[in-house]
Order: structure tokens, then sequence, then C-alpha cells
């Protein structure tokens, strides 16, 4: 591992066009920071939603060439601070470094019982607060509906189902690999999982004979077009992710909106920052649903702020398995 001289972060190299590949990124020297906590990174969080920055198309704003790659952390701190003293672990928004400085209103402790403390990132973190305020706010589940979510073996997907299944509802996932589909079945206790790169539609009809109560999108495109075709009565989806389209120049053309007419259906969009009021709710429910294993998870942990860009890479091309997240140190 690095020592903390060695100061270095992950700065854009030029604009990905397509699926990105590590020689869009480069790991330079980090300037000089100015005031501010000093922290050491322990854990960089690696999320879909950047690919969209990448591109100039997110709310949270562009990431344009020569600027450094940003996210939430776990850090440690090297000094005393609001947060607590010298050594606390806790979670801010910072750019992929060794070493950061953060103001001290940046810093969000960390719960000391959260193992490993990556989880603050993942399900007991953003990708948590997004499951279940799509749960309670949108998809707003009820014992015997069917509840289908794409991308369903992601942080995100995996959780919502559990807790549609959780409600007394059926989960039923969309998927990419024969791995990922086994471990939503076996494990995470989804009722069935449709194969993301076969016909989306049989699998629905197969699995969803009396239609889709509640949908929770990560994905967009023709998967999008296709459970839409299968909505039941009062369908309730949650629009969340643009998997489909973030490697794309351009936006695709959306689902008629005639299916939504014929459905009567609630149609919102997602977007997580809108919940942070939720959060305190979240962390107790997830944490305690982890702690008595009724909550399962994955993490694809990459080691070295150097896997940075590959581990980003291998995400957007769907070669990761659950969380992805970079252990600095």
């Amino acid at each position: 591992m690095n020592t903390v001289h060695e100061n270095r972060r992950v700065i854009v190299a030029r604009r990905p066009s397509g699926l990105p590949v590590p020689e869009d990124f480069e790991l330079l020297p980090a300037p000089a920071e100015g005031p501010g906590v000093a922290a050491d990174v322990l854990y960089v969080s690696v999320d879909p939603y950047l690919r969209g920055r990448l591109s100039g198309r997110h709310v949270t704003g562009p990431i344009a060439p020569g600027d450094a790659m940003d996210s939430e952390l776990i850090v440690r701190t090297v000094q005393d601070s609001a947060v607590g003293p010298a050594g606390t672990l806790a979670r801010a928004f910072g750019t992929w470094q060794d070493r950061v400085h953060l103001s001290e209103d940046a810093l969000v402790a960390v719960a000391p019982e959260l193992d490993p403390p990556s989880l603050a990132l993942g399900v007991v973190g953003m990708p948590g607060l997004t499951a279940f305020a799509g749960v309670r706010r949108i998809l707003q589940p009820a014992p015997g509906e069917t509840a289908v979510i794409s991308s369903a073996a992601g942080p995100v997907g995996a959780t919502v189902g559990q807790l549609c299944k959780a409600a007394g509802a059926r989960a039923i996932g969309i998927a990419g690999s024969e791995a990922k589909r086994t471990w939503l079945v076996q494990e995470a206790g989804f009722d069935g999982c449709i194969d993301r790169h076969g016909s989306v539609r049989d699998g629905l009809r197969a699995l969803c004979p009396d239609g889709v109560d509640m949908y929770f999108d990560n994905v967009g495109g023709d998967v999008l077009q296709a459970v839409m075709e299968r909505l039941a009565p009062n369908a309730r989806v949650a629009l969340c992710g643009l998997m489909d389209q973030y490697n794309q120049d351009e936006a695709p053309p959306g689902p008629n909106p005639g299916l939504i007419i014929r459905a009567r259906a609630t149609v919102r969009g997602l977007i997580v920052y809108d919940h942070e009021d939720l959060r305190p709710q979240m962390e107790e429910a997830l944490g305690g649903r982890i702690r008595d294993g009724s909550l399962v998870f994955r993490e694809a942990v990459f080691d070295g702020l150097e896997a940075a860009p590959a581990a980003f890479c291998r995400l957007m091309a769907g070669e990761t398995f659950g969380k992805t997240v970079v252990r600095v140190r």
C-alpha cells in the first residue's frame, strides 16, 4: 500500500466515448491541499451515476477532462475535528486521492458497529437510502403484489427486492449473468430472475402472468419498455437509473405514454438527495437487518487507488457484482 507521503489523485484524461476504458483516466500527484480537516482515504465509492457526470448529463453536475474524479469516501481523520478525535471514521464527498482536506461540516461520523465500514457507502449508505426511499415512498408494496427490479444484483436493486419481500410481495429480478441470477434467488430470496441478455418479454410473461404491480427501474431503454408493456392496473414505477444510456452519446426514445395511461400507472423519478430525511430511519432499519442476517449484500472490492479506473470501467461494463468500492488503505 502507498504511504501518506504519496498523495495521488485520479483525474479525467479525456471524455469517455461509449464504454469507459482505463486510458480515459490518469493517476497524478495531488496538488497541495488548502485548509480543512486532513483525512486519509480508506474507501472510494464507485457508482454508475459517475458515467452520467462524465457525459455532462447528471443532476449533480459534470466532471470534465482535467478534473479530479470525486464521489463519496470513507476517511479516517488525522486531526481532531467537530466529528470526533483524530482517528475518527467518517463519510464525505471528496476527490479520489490518498489524503484529502475536508471542511468539518462535510464530515459525517460512521457508526462504529458497521463492519466493514464500506457499508456506509453501500447498503447502509446512498444505495441503501435510494432503495429505502423508493420502496417506502413510491413502490409501497402490499402482500401478494409483484415487484420487478432491473439491475437487481446491484446494491440498490438487491435491497429493493428484499424490502419488497419483507412486505409480503413477490420480487422478480432482471440481471445479466447466471451467477447474479442464482445469488438473487438462492441468497437474496427473490422469487425468480430474468436473463437481461435473453428475452425479457418472455421472462416477464412466465414470471409475472398477472402483470407487474411495481417496477424499480435502474436501466431504462428496452428493459423499461418491456416492463411497461406488462404493467398491472394502478402500477407504481420508480425511475432511478439509466445504465442503458450512460455509455451512449445520445439518449434513446422513451416508452409509449399510452402504456402508462392504460395501466393508470404512477411513474415517479427518484433522486436520492431528495430523501435525506429518511436516512436515520434507513440506517436503523437496514443496519438492523444486516446485523440479524435478514438482509444480504455483496461488495466488489478493488485494492489500491491505482485500481480505481479499472474498477469503474468494469462496473460500467457490467462485470462487477454488488456494490463496487476501492480500498485505498
